[in-house]
């Protein structure tokens, strides 16, 4: 019985105060409620910003953390559009398994459309080569082709790996842990004011609107509620400061730019590479080539 007992005070010292901070947030959605705490100027500016903060991580996730099929998906999930491979994969292509890997013990070619474009170039060359008596400039061409989109897409994983490890990571965990952070401590300031509201206005109700007229254990009331609102609100914008002044987005965006700018410069570098080669077998083709108006 006693257990009965100690279990409805503690069922009713935790209700109270929700049901009271309910009573009050409908009021004021009603427009009833004739006192509301104002907010400090500081706080409400940290606010927006922390919202911004948020905005933007959720922006840039849902593009490079959501595979092509994420619809309805978290973005905060461990899918990601750099670990899905064939992200860039043209949809139209019908590739057998055989185009995809040389035998059947061997593993399956990555599904990329640097990968596809070498796959379709290998094949070219080949069929080229099979059906020439010599050996034939465009093959060649396709086969060194081949090759080099091979290399760029091999690249291009490297790429979606760092990106994977060194952007997605900082950027979910931002959003993840250190706004939910913010976001909770602001939950706690709303539920510090509304009970700060509720309890005043009860107060002022009970003493007929008299705030002047208040017993001893009201003001003590009130003053508590007055203390535990500054003390959240305090606390709210040193964890909402926390979060604004981190470097960590930019380290985590630098991290981004950087893993680009390696793939992209190497695939410059293959490129480069083989257009030289390429511009000379066209040449060689040429001047080999008797003109049309020749005798």
């Amino acid at each position: 019985m006693d257990r009965v007992q100690a279990f409805g005070k503690t069922f009713s010292a935790n209700f109270t105060p929700f049901a009271q901070r309910t009573q009050q947030l409908i009021k004021e959605q009603l427009g009833q409620a004739e006192d509301r705490t104002q907010l400090p100027d500081e706080y409400i500016e940290l606010e927006k910003r922390v919202d911004a903060l948020k905005l933007v991580h959720q922006k840039l996730l849902s593009v490079t953390n959501s595979p092509l099929t994420g619809v309805g998906r978290p973005i905060c999930d461990n899918s990601s559009q750099y670990s899905n491979e064939a992200y860039d994969y043209p949809p139209n292509i019908r590739e057998s398994f055989n185009d995809l890997g040389r035998t059947i013990n061997e593993k399956p070619q990555p599904k990329t459309f640097n990968h596809a474009i070498a796959r379709a170039s290998l094949a070219g060359s080949q069929t080229l080569a099979q059906s020439s008596e010599g050996e034939d400039p465009l093959a060649t061409a396709l086969e060194k082709y081949a090759l080099a989109e091979e290399k760029v897409g091999e690249a291009r994983l490297g790429q979606d790996s760092q990106i994977q490890s060194r952007f997605l990571a900082g950027w979910n965990t931002t959003l993840n842990t250190n706004l939910m952070f913010a976001a909770k401590a602001r939950k706690n300031v709303e539920n510090a004011r509304l009970t700060l509201d509720s309890v005043k206005a009860s107060k002022k109700a009970a003493a007929y609107g008299d705030l002047d007229n208040l017993s001893e254990d009201a003001r003590q009331e009130i003053e508590q509620a007055e203390d535990d609102f500054v003390g959240q609100t305090e606390e709210a914008v040193s964890v909402m400061k926390n979060v604004l002044d981190t470097p960590e987005p930019l380290r985590n965006l630098a991290d981004l730019i950087a893993a680009q700018l390696e793939f992209h410069k190497k695939a410059y570098e293959i490129l480069s590479e083989l257009a030289p080669t390429v511009d000379a077998l066209q040449v060689e083709q040429e001047v080999q080539e008797p003109s049309p108006h020749s005798s």
